[in-house]
């Protein structure tokens, strides 16, 4: 019996879609989409969701809309979560209410702990994590997300509140961002992420797979300097030398805004946040001595998804 959804993942920058036909435990992607809806700027640092950012957030469920209609998927086939804006708004209910009155979707908030966990599930989906310790990373607008595992389980998961649309908010006033930002933001990283380093003194990873954003940016930024252009959609796994990462760590750190969207793979969407994004994965690389990156295309919907297809 095939069976077609939609599983959208209401990011704090991006919407991300996922249309996919299931018959059994396999599956076929019939579409994906992103819209950068943006619903943390203006208020994620005051734990609200403005009105321009409720009003963004349904213009671009409407935008998502046809694509539900060419592919006939019901409402009731339609998954949405949402996580760290919504999760710490303190109108994150009436956000929701708005969402379903406007547009029939029912949206799920769900903790930073199960994203966590559906974001191993989606990982795993694409990506062989084997027998060695890793650390995956997940760096969303709103929160970052830290699972210590291998293929088999989770050691230890954590979410921090420590996305790039807060990271901006906090650090980034001038743009190239100052030095004297970079070193505030190192001392907050060092304190927040305390947690995190108890936890690797503890499993010793030696691999940093990291999810979405930014690594995705970094990837596409490697394969237009070897390829001449992006990947091809079929691959969602991907190894990114330590070199590499080093090369365009320098690159942004060191280019305004103009300089930064000349870089052949930058795009628009992630042309701001990956200034601390990098900085935060150049951090976790340093601090916990990790030699190799891998790069998922595959994340938390890929997770909902998996937890589909076992069921």
């Amino acid at each position: 019996m095939n069976h077609r959804k939609a599983i959208i993942d209401l990011g704090t920058n991006t919407f991300q879609l996922l249309i996919v036909e299931q018959s059994g435990s396999n599956f076929k992607t019939l579409h994906e989409d992103q819209y950068a809806a943006k619903i943390g700027k203006g208020g994620i640092s005051n734990g609200i969701i403005t009105e321009e950012g409720i009003e963004r957030a349904i213009i671009a469920l409407q935008y998502f809309q046809p694509f539900f209609d060419k592919f006939e998927i019901r409402t009731e086939n339609i998954s949405a979560t949402a996580t760290s804006a919504v999760r710490n708004a303190s109108n994150g209910a009436e956000f929701c209410e708005r969402i379903l009155a406007a547009t029939g979707i029912n949206v799920e908030v769900i903790s930073g702990d199960e994203e966590a966990g559906l974001i191993y599930d989606g990982v795993k989906l694409g990506t062989e994590i084997g027998k060695r310790p890793s650390m995956i990373m997940d760096i969303g607008g709103g929160s970052v997300e830290f699972i210590l595992c291998d293929e088999d389980r989770i050691f230890w998961k954590q979410s921090f509140e420590i996305g790039g649309q807060r990271l901006m908010d906090k650090f980034m006033f001038v743009d190239p961002i100052s030095p004297k930002s970079l070193s505030s933001m190192q001392n907050f990283l060092e304190e927040q992420l305390l947690p995190l380093t108890n936890a690797v003194h503890q499993y010793a990873p030696e691999v940093l797979i990291g999810s979405a954003g930014s690594f995705e940016t970094l990837v596409d930024l490697h394969y237009h300097k070897l390829k001449g252009g992006f990947p091809e959609k079929e691959l969602v796994s991907f190894d990114l030398p330590l070199s590499e990462f080093q090369d365009s760590f320098q690159k942004i750190m060191s280019l305004d805004r103009a300089g930064r969207m000349a870089l052949p793979g930058m795009i628009e969407l992630r042309v701001d946040m990956i200034v601390v994004g990098v900085f935060l994965i150049q951090f976790v690389l340093k601090k916990y001595e990790i030699q190799d990156i891998k790069v998922s295309t595959y994340a938390l919907k890929e997770g909902v998804l998996s937890r589909s297809l076992a069921r």
